[in-house]
């Protein structure tokens, strides 16, 4: 185990078998140790805040472990490149099954031992022993071939390389770089692992110009594949293993030298602190990155998503907008035709009341049949008709916007059937937010294909009756629109007839008759202005219950989405930031580990 300042770190059953007993680290090397567990546990804990997944939490654990975990080196590549017989050269002996034919049908853990024996984990891993001084400083995990008929390389992926601190891989001389293993290393390249290409069976090269050329075409292609120029060791492993068996003179032609000098330097105890500190960093700032790619998909889902709710608000501001020059424009129509009797009835009052006319003003029901023909005529059902008109106009633009809110709707769903997505599919984010599209969606189509023009107008005109009623105090009779502005404007002429007596015509006639005229003037003025008044505010009135509830309902069916995309705009937005940070600085850890 690692120690920091000389205490023991306990670790699980599962992973004791990893673990020994290490010197404590000098002061230099624990404080590194303690500012990686700090980072690491800020790390792991964002990661399991924002909801990474149960693969992703398990290896950013496991990696965290490897901090109380031998040193650990996966040798990977494809079967029949010798990944065994690299190993079984490391250690002078043969420790592992070789062969033509894919020997390596498990994942097999090589440590240190008394005697070389083999188990079996409960997990299915072969466990080798081997009294190797090496092996008892570190592990090695022999793999599947990278182009195994199994599946086992795909747990290799999963389980051991984020745990690697380093990965021998190899490729054979006779066939470099194979599409599998271009596959595998594009997969692992994310994590963040230190890499070290071996080209196994350089034996079988007549010249060194011919080896050359192989070297040059792995290095080059690794450097395209990793971004980086990874180590690159040309060896026979077969040759090698003869020499050490008793054949010195094919060490030299093994070329393994190289190979194990850097083994041993590289795995000295700092250099081995360092890559130790290094793999789980490397596996944070991978799966740091990963989430705040994942952040990004979402912050920009989320950003169509508030257009499109803007988009939502603007267009119900426009709507309400042109409602309101839309009714201002109608109610100037009934209020012309109100305008258009006063002037009428001022005109009528011109032509009756005069000396001329006295026997006909005595005559009460002439004079208001005369009235209501010659100024009230048809004002009643100009009014009804405006008032219908203005009212079916309504009920048609609060469709029409249902309809187009439906329609973005629909449109937003069809975008995001089709996006490609930018990252796996954490938590149930895409679920939920698909979910409330179409519910808002549902909602509003539903709204379109039941709504009923007829029910909304009579129910805007019932409440419009009532209102203007109660305004003008007519009681609690259910009287139309164009009854009310007949009582109004036949009450102005009643004062009008039986004004005048034969007596008092007599000696004030050409004195009364004036004032009178101007008196049923101002009474019809005043009469049709509280009309006109009465009317405009209860129209106006039942106009912003119906826009206003109108508003409502739209902003009740989109309230859900709403609420969850600005939830989820916070959340990521903050995910963004916190990993963003953590990445910034595990990368900056670990560039202080390599200087």
């Amino acid at each position: 185990m690692l120690h920091a300042g000389g205490e023991r770190v306990e670790v699980g059953p599962d992973i004791a078998w990893h673990c020994r007993v290490q010197t404590v680290l000098a002061p230099g090397l624990a404080s590194k140790l303690n500012d990686a567990r700090h980072l690491l546990a800020e790390l792991n804990d964002a990661l399991n805040r924002f909801g990474a997944t149960e693969a992703d939490r398990a290896s950013m654990t496991a990696s965290i472990r490897q901090l109380d975990e031998f040193f650990l080196v996966v040798v990977a590549g494809e079967f029949n490149a010798g990944k065994s017989a690299i190993i079984n050269a490391l250690a002078g002996e043969t420790v592992m099954d070789e062969g033509v034919t894919p020997t390596t049908a498990h994942l097999h853990l090589l440590k240190y031992g008394e005697t070389i024996a083999t188990s079996t984990d409960p997990d299915g891993v072969r466990v080798v022993t081997a009294p190797v001084d090496f092996l008892r400083e570190l592990h090695i995990v022999d793999t599947p071939g990278t182009n195994a008929i199994m599946r086992e390389h795909e747990r290799l992926t999963a389980d051991f390389v984020p745990r690697a601190d380093i990965v021998l891989f190899v490729t054979s001389a006779d066939r470099p770089f194979t599409e599998t293993e271009r596959a595998f290393l594009e997969t692992i390249r994310g994590w963040g692992k230190k890499i070290v290409i071996v080209i196994n069976k350089v034996d079988i090269f007549q010249n060194d110009e011919e080896m050359e050329q192989v070297i040059r075409f792995v290095r080059d292609a690794a450097q395209r594949l990793l971004g980086i120029a990874p180590e690159v060791f040309p060896v026979s492993a077969r040759l090698a293993l003869r020499a050490k068996r008793g054949d010195p003179t094919l060490w030299s032609r093994s070329r393994f030298e190289s190979l194990e000098t850097f083994v041993r330097d590289t795995l000295d105890e700092e250099s081995r602190f360092r890559l130790k500190l290094a793999n789980p960093l490397g596996v944070g700032e991978a799966l740091a990155n990963r989430y705040s790619t994942i952040a990004d998909e979402r912050l920009v889902l989320l950003g169509d998503d508030l257009r499109l709710l803007a988009d939502v608000e603007r267009q119900l501001a426009v709507y309400r907008d042109d409602l309101a020059r839309g009714f201002e424009l109608r109610m100037t129509a009934v209020e012309k035709v109100l305008v258009d009797m006063e002037a009428r009835g001022h005109m009528y009052f011109e032509d009756t009341l005069r000396i001329g006319r006295i026997m006909d003003l005595v005559n009460r029901s002439r004079i208001q049949k005369e009235f209501e023909d010659r100024v009230v005529a048809d004002a009643p059902r100009q009014i009804e008709r405006r008032v219908t008109e203005l009212i079916d106009w309504l009920v048609d633009q609060d469709f029409r916007q249902w309809q187009a809110i439906t329609d973005q709707l629909a449109e937003r769903r069809r975008a995001h059937a089709h996006r490609i997505l930018g990252g796996p599919d954490v938590g149930t984010f895409h679920a939920d937010r698909t979910r409330l599209i179409d519910s808002v969606g549902r909602e509003a189509q539903r709204v379109v294909d039941t709504y009923d023009r007829q029910r909304e107008a009579e129910a805007i005109a019932d409440q419009a009756r009532e209102a203007v009623t109660t305004a003008a105090a007519a009681g609690t009779a259910a009287i139309g629109l164009g009854t009310l502005v007949t009582l109004a404007a036949s009450s102005a002429a009643a004062d009008v007839t039986g004004i005048l007596m034969a007596g008092v015509m007599a000696t004030l006639g050409f004195l009364v008759i004036p004032a009178r005229r101007r008196k049923a003037k101002a009474e019809m003025k005043q009469k049709v202005t509280a009309l006109r008044e009465k009317l405009t505010v209860a129209l106006r009135g039942e106009f912003e219950r119906a826009t206003s509830e109108s508003s409502a309902r739209i902003a009740r069916a989109v309230e859900p989405y709403s609420r969850f995309v600005r939830a989820e705009q916070a959340l990521w937005t903050d995910t963004k930031a916190t990993l963003t940070r953590l990445r910034d600085r595990t990368r900056s850890f670990r560039d202080q580990l390599a200087a």
